[in-house]
């Protein structure tokens, strides 16, 4: 009996083996995690009243701005705020303090939110084929035998050339390059709305979003700006931030460089040569402020308000 039943379970066993065996092994779906960009898109739609989010599209892209009206008796214009790359316009860094403190002054607001980041642009530039290396070289070619017997008859007198170590940049120019041309695209559009409320367009931008546009307004677009206010501009690699000194003093609106003392490196040495090229390029409406401390402190806000309203009013 307790065979029997032994048998029993040893069929079921191997019955169901050779069933498992039988189907085929898929391996899992790969899912991708939720961007950035979505993750912000959502907390905003969930926190936030409803009638101050204002989707826009960018060509074929939708994106969200956060619009707060003006709340003092003199309407005096329109600005529009830009956080720093992976950073959302609501952050505690100073843009959610100015998307509200500034409708006491005088100022409806426009607070964008940023493309994302695609860390693969650099790959995908290197992967498309150069026309330099697809053609032939000239040393693929035959040598002729003329050359040949006059290489031999000559000493061998060429030196090896040093080789140098070249130091890898942490964020490619192929990176810098997408993430700026996802932005201007984002800036264009709200601009154009903007433009149907005020003609005063004033700008604040934070970080790597404010060196970019620098950049941008560098080359003389048609947008026309009253003011460009920037928050710790930088750019994440090294010849373009060098460069950024020179950018800074070529743009045509009027510059606030606002940096803070516990900044980065690469923003604390860049501020004298900022300067130099100010006097250089006779930028007389370019001003260089700094704050002391934190800069999430509600008494930094107050400070960073301070010193917006103080220019703003030197211009209108």
């Amino acid at each position: 009996m307790l065979f029997t039943r032994f048998l029993k379970r040893a069929f079921y066993i191997q019955l169901s083996c050779a069933l498992l065996l039988a189907n085929p092994a898929y391996a899992a779906e790969h899912i991708a995690p939720p961007s950035l960009s979505s993750i912000e898109n959502s907390d905003i739609e969930r926190l936030l009243p409803s009638d101050e989010i204002k989707p826009i599209l960018a060509g074929e892209t939708e994106f969200l701005s956060l619009y707060s009206e003006y709340m003092s008796s003199n309407f005096r214009g329109i600005v529009i705020l830009i956080p720093d790359w992976h950073s959302s316009p609501t952050n505690n860094s100073g843009m959610g303090y100015l998307r509200k403190e500034l409708n006491n002054l005088g100022y409806s607001t426009y607070a964008m939110t940023v493309p994302d980041i695609d860390w693969q642009a650099s790959k995908m530039a290197e992967a498309m084929p150069n026309e330099a290396d697809s053609a032939p070289s000239k040393a693929d070619e035959p040598a002729s035998p003329d050359t040949a017997t006059n290489a031999q008859s000559q000493p061998a007198k060429i030196k090896e050339e040093p080789h140098y170590v070249k130091a890898i940049e942490k964020v490619t120019d192929d990176i810098l390059d997408d993430y700026k041309i996802n932005l201007i695209s984002r800036f264009n559009a709200l601009y154009q709305n903007a433009m149907e409320d005020s003609s005063n367009i004033v700008v604040i931008a934070q970080g790597t979003s404010a060196g970019v546009l620098l950049e941008y307004y560098a080359d003389f677009p048609d947008e026309r700006l009253d003011a460009f206010i920037s928050l710790s501009s930088y750019l994440p690699n090294t010849k373009r931030n060098e460069s950024l000194s020179q950018t800074a003093s070529l743009v045509t609106p009027a510059l606030l460089d606002i940096y803070y003392a516990n900044d980065s490196t690469d923003i604390l040495m860049s501020l004298k040569s900022r300067q130099r090229w100010v006097e250089r390029n006779a930028k007389f409406d370019y001003r260089q402020r700094q704050l002391f401390g934190l800069r999430d402190q509600p008494g930094q806000h107050a400070r960073l308000t301070k010193e917006i309203d103080g220019f703003l009013r030197r211009l209108f």
